[in-house]
């Protein structure tokens, strides 16, 4: 058990911005818990990796549990493990729904609960979370209705556990995102998705990096909702 020094907890973390957090931990000195359901072994003895579907009842404790096992302690969670399946209101099945609440909204209970309990244990920490720009912009070009319901919850409650726990020295933020380049957006689709935001392109990975190490340094700031969206929270 190592305990020298803070450590991190990221799901959804085998590519995209999840992978590029665990990058930037590690660069700040945080030894880093990463999961996802196709995670691999990393050789790097400061990351432990933990295979895990965040939907599935028991997974979030799990990882917890490993985190507190191997390192000690818990001081930040990144909930970072996200659905979003855009297509009309009605045409969306219960399996959908099921997945899209199973990961937004269960994986977000089970891994804070356990890691918000970590956290009063010691002397406080950190809660991050990752939302959309479109709760706060419906936009008719992109039907997200299950992504507003589940994402809508996790804004109302970052100010609710913001408060809740400002006096045990836990903070709780959320990053609310644009459309971010990343793989799963094909390269034919980059110029309408770049319209979609008023600064006329699309976000990279490292502005929600940026955006996320700013709020682990900012020792004052809670509770807040920090749009990380080319302006599509302002309108278009």
């Amino acid at each position: 058990m190592n305990t020298a020094h803070k450590v991190v907890v990221i799901t959804g973390a085998s590519q995209g911005i999840g992978a590029a957090l665990v990058t930037a931990y590690r660069k700040l000195g945080y030894a880093v818990v990463a999961t996802s359901r196709t995670i691999g072994e990393s050789d790097d003895p400061e990351v432990l990796t933990v295979r895990g579907d965040v939907a599935e009842p028991g997974v979030g404790g799990r990882v917890i549990e490993a985190a507190l096992v191997r390192f000690g302690r818990v001081d930040t969670l990144i909930n970072n493990a996200g659905v979003f399946i855009a297509k009309p209101f009605t045409d969306h099945t219960d399996e959908e729904f099921d997945l899209v609440t199973g990961v937004n909204l269960r994986g977000f209970f089970e891994f804070s609960r356990s890691a918000i309990t970590a956290m009063l244990a010691r002397d406080g920490g950190h809660v991050v979370n990752v939302s959309t720009s479109l709760v706060d912009h419906a936009n008719s070009q992109v039907p997200a209705a299950l992504a507003s319901l589940t994402k809508g919850g996790l804004n109302a409650v970052t100010r609710e556990l913001a408060v809740e726990y400002a006096a045990k020295g836990i903070r709780v933020n959320t990053v609310a995102l644009g459309i971010i380049r990343t793989p799963m957006h094909p390269a034919e689709t980059h110029e309408f998705l770049s319209g979609l935001h008023p600064v006329g392109q699309m976000g990279d990975i490292d502005d929600v990096v940026d955006a996320i190490i700013y709020l682990e340094n900012a020792r004052f700031v809670t509770g807040e909702i920090l749009h990380v969206d080319g302006g599509q929270s302002a309108g278009h």
